[in-house]
């Protein structure tokens, strides 16, 4: 309509001038409802045309959007074991910093787990000072051993010498006796001494690592009572959460609560374009918004980032072709990142608030080339130019968006 108005002073306007006062044509008598399509058919013809071209310009090079939001991260509040809800700690709407307690399940059977790893430990113990008794017996039992293979030993070789000097004192059948007590004997030590050694071995090996093993499973089970204990991961504000002693929690079947960051990017908005300015916005062009949660303000933008893809490319592989034509649909749009203009205009609007956007095209840089024609001079100024149109629209849309809203379409 405003580009039509605007139009029609160039056009309609100086036609109808004309044939009133040039050609001295009355209104109701030459000029009249039924005779106005002849009589200011050029001012209605390029009228429209001048319309047609105006919009197409202004939507073309200075393009505006209403799906503009500032998002915002929430997490959802679970914890990492099901239970049941022994206490609660915050309620709704309560600002919490990070680490601290929020509520805490039901943890007796991580108790008794934590308890009997305790007690692995202490039985382990147990067990190293057990062994190291033995290993001091089985070093009494192996000088024991030594000491009577010495005595047979001896025996032995006394024996062997008298032997030597009188054939007919002792018998053959003694000094086989006393081989076989040697060799009982050597047994005997040998045995100790693998006694003793199996002993060094469970101290120095096998306990350590029974231990170590007793060890972990304590880390376990006291990593599995703290996640009895649910914590804040981030600071932010508890929200939806109506937790109450005995309710049953778990990460399948019931969530808790949404905690809110209070740490997000602040001022910086998201607008989606339509495809067609995919060749005229870009990083550090000049943009405006307007939302609903700050009425009658304007707020100077500039788009720092342009996504490199469109969102409705995506796909997931999977065991079926992708037909095209399937796909066919809603359009996706140009994600393009706004930040204000200026540092701290936004930080009033609250994120997720709904906003509008235009976006303008400037040639200052092309203006400065001293060897651009004046036709095509001329020509990017009046792009520049026409960019007021909008301007002018989005500051009627702010400042007719509150009867809109609540007079209009009845939204209190």
């Amino acid at each position: 309509m405003f580009e039509l108005l605007f139009c029609s002073l160039f056009t309609l306007l100086p036609d109808f001038l004309y044939r009133r006062f040039g050609q001295g044509k009355r209104i109701g008598q030459e000029i009249t409802l039924f005779s106005v399509w002849y009589e200011l058919r050029w001012g209605i013809t390029g009228c429209l045309i001048l319309a047609l071209g105006l919009i197409t310009v202004v939507f073309f090079f200075h393009p505006s959007t209403s799906a503009v939001s500032s998002y915002f991260r929430t997490v959802t509040i679970l914890p990492e074991t099901p239970g049941r809800v022994v206490e609660v700690n915050v309620r709704g709407q309560q600002r919490v910093e990070a680490g601290d307690v929020l509520f805490r399940l039901d943890d007796s059977s991580q108790q008794a787990a934590l308890e009997t790893a305790r007690r692995r430990i202490a039985e382990v113990d147990a067990s190293l000072s057990v062994a190291q008794d033995q290993l001091a017996a089985t070093a009494g039992q192996l000088d024991q051993a030594i000491g009577l293979l010495d005595e047979a030993e001896n025996e032995l070789a006394r024996q062997l010498n008298l032997l030597a000097r009188n054939p007919n004192v002792v018998s053959d059948s003694e000094i086989d006796r006393l081989q076989s007590v040697v060799t009982a004997r050597q047994g005997a030590v040998d045995s100790a001494r693998a006694n003793q050694a199996a002993l060094q071995t469970q101290i120095d090996l096998l306990i350590p690592a029974q231990r170590a093993s007793a060890e972990a499973a304590l880390a376990q089970a006291q990593a599995e009572l703290d996640k009895t204990i649910v914590r804040a991961g981030v600071t932010g504000t508890v929200e939806q959460f109506q937790l109450q002693v005995g309710d049953y929690i778990s990460a399948i079947l019931r969530p808790a609560g949404i905690l809110v960051p209070a740490e997000y990017d602040r001022g910086v908005f998201v607008a989606g374009f339509n495809q067609l300015a995919g060749g005229v916005v870009k990083p550090g062009m000049l943009a405006e918004i307007s939302c609903a949660s700050l009425p009658f303000r304007i707020v100077p933008m500039v788009v720092t980032g342009v996504q490199d893809v469109i969102a409705t490319g995506q796909f997931r592989p999977s065991d079926q072709l992708i037909d095209p034509l399937e796909r066919t649909g809603r359009p996706g749009s140009l994600t393009v990142r706004l930040e204000p203009l200026f540092e701290g205009q936004a930080d009033a609007i609250p994120p997720g608030s709904a906003c509008v956007a235009n976006a303008y095209t400037s040639f200052h840089d092309q203006l400065d080339d001293p060897d651009l024609g004046f036709w095509t001079r001329l020509g990017l100024h009046g792009v520049e130019t026409v960019g007021i149109v909008h301007a002018i629209l989005l500051r009627s849309q702010t400042l007719l968006l509150p009867v809109r809203s609540l007079v209009l379409t009845g939204s209190h």
